[in-house]
C-alpha cells in the first residue's frame, strides 16, 4: 500500500468472524456454553451477534449453505488467543465440545487447542507460553 494513499490513514479498529450456519439455535448455544460468548441480543431476524472480550461473532442461520464441515481445511475460521487455554479446555471438554486437538505446548511457544463447532467450523485457541513483558 502506498503510504501515501488515504488507506494508509485509515485505522482498523476491530474485526468480527462472519459464519453461515445452519442451526442458530446451537450454534448460538455452543458459543455461549463452551466459550462464554454473550449474545448481544441484536433484533436481526436469521442473526446472532455475540461477543466475549475483543472478539466478536456475527452469525447467520443459513440452512441452505454447504456443511462448514464439507470445506476441508477452509473450515478453519479462526485463531483465538487467550490468558488461559488450560482453563478454557477444561470447559470445552466439560461441555463435551468435540476436541479435534488436545491442549499441548508447542514449539512455536504458543499452548493450544482446536475444537470443531456444531456446524463444523474448526477453531484453534492458543495462549502464549512465555508472554513477553
Amino acid at each position: 500500500m502506498n503510504p501515501e494513499s488515504s488507506a494508509a490513514n485509515t485505522a482498523f479498529t476491530g474485526s468480527a468472524h462472519v459464519l453461515a450456519v445452519h442451526d442458530l439455535a446451537a450454534s448460538r448455544d455452543f458459543y455461549e456454553r463452551v466459550l462464554g460468548f454473550r449474545d448481544l441480543q441484536v433484533a436481526a431476524p436469521g442473526w446472532c451477534f455475540m461477543q466475549r472480550d475483543a472478539c466478536r461473532l456475527h452469525i447467520g442461520e443459513c440452512p441452505e449453505a454447504i456443511p462448514a464441515g464439507d470445506t476441508g481445511d477452509h473450515s478453519y475460521y479462526a485463531y483465538f488467543y487467550v490468558t488461559a487455554a488450560a482453563e478454557l479446555f477444561s470447559n470445552a471438554q466439560a461441555e463435551g465440545a468435540e476436541i479435534i486437538k488436545p491442549l499441548q505446548d508447542e514449539s512455536w511457544g504458543m499452548r493450544e487447542f482446536a475444537l470443531r463447532t456444531p456446524d463444523g467450523h474448526r477453531i484453534m485457541i492458543g495462549q502464549p507460553i512465555n508472554p513477553a513483558g
